[in-house]
């Protein structure tokens, strides 16, 4: 039998919103769980969200700073952003976030994870794509990096030593944490590209919005 998540979101009997954000909402479902079982849930309703991690051909990753308030701390990161433009595809909205964050783009996008990153109080999925033969973009994105964003910095890190900080809690960004650990996991059974999905493979965990 092959291991897999197994959709099957049961009845919600009622609705409410608790609040509505400027990213993410806070509703309250009533769920029919089972016969003569019902239980109320509040969570997170998101618009899902790609990253990427860009590698060399000597496997350095591309990490960003960038400074994240909720949590109080400046994180190192692999560029990421919000699946948020109307009609625009994931692996497309990818690259347009690799080229704001790091005034760069890649030859070939591979799909390498996908991320439920809190699913017991959000629906939000990540796509998470490995991105190679990166490159300066010819052009300015006419992206102008505000607010958080105009401190980003970018480095260049041996994946080995990704993998070290991961292991001795020096990285805890979950996304970096997932995309760093899923690469070496990749390089370890052969490292075979074309072994991972397409850049545009269906993403039908990607949250909907009714």
């Amino acid at each position: 039998m092959t291991l897999t998540d197994e959709p099957g979101a049961r009845p919600v009997t009622n609705r409410t919103t608790v609040h509505s954000g400027m990213v993410f909402d806070i509703v309250r479902d009533t769920v029919d769980f089972a016969p003569g079982v019902q239980f109320d849930r509040e969570y997170m309703r998101h618009p899902g969200a790609v990253a990427v991690l860009a590698v060399d051909e000597q496997d350095h990753v591309l990490l960003i700073r960038q400074y994240r308030h909720p949590v109080g701390h400046t994180l190192w990161e692999i560029p990421a952003g919000l699946l948020d433009v109307d009609g625009e595809d994931p692996h497309v909205g990818a690259l347009r976030e690799l080229g704001e964050e790091t005034g760069r783009t890649a030859a070939r996008l591979r799909t390498l994870a996908d991320l439920r990153p809190s699913p017991g109080g959000s629906d939000e999925v990540i796509r998470i794509y490995l991105a190679t033969g990166a490159r300066a973009l010819d052009e300015e994105t006419g992206f102008e990096r505000t607010d958080e964003e105009a401190e980003i910095e970018t480095r260049w890190l041996p994946l080995a030593d990704a993998v070290t900080a991961v292991l001795e809690g020096r990285l805890t960004n979950a996304t970096t944490v997932t995309a760093v650990l899923a690469l070496a996991a990749h390089r370890a059974r052969g490292g075979d590209d074309a072994m991972l999905r397409a850049a545009d493979a269906p993403f039908p965990e990607r949250p909907g919005r009714d």
